[in-house]
């Protein structure tokens, strides 16, 4: 896997507290939910990240590859993006 910009949504808008907690990565919060936007380096990186979203009990809301040159407000899922568990 070449190193790829990944865009990961969890529900909450999290604090600044949490941006170490993803380290490299832009963490963003509005609308009731947090962006964190990054490049990832290979598959072990993506899952070490999802792994920490559970560590820190936040709910995982989508999981997408993106395009390069997306501006944040406006990303476009590759496809193969894995989409998060949505609320029953």
């Amino acid at each position: 896997m070449a190193p790829t910009c990944y865009r990961i949504v969890v529900a909450g808008e999290l604090s600044c507290r949490f941006a170490p907690a993803f380290d490299g990565m832009t963490v963003q919060g509005s609308g009731g939910q947090t962006e964190i936007r990054g490049m990832v380096v290979d598959q072990s990186h993506l899952h070490g990240l999802l792994d920490r979203v559970g560590e820190l009990g936040l709910e995982l809301i989508s999981v997408n590859a993106v395009v390069t040159g997306d501006r944040p407000g406006n990303p476009q899922p590759r496809p193969g993006g894995i989409a998060g568990s949505q609320p029953a």
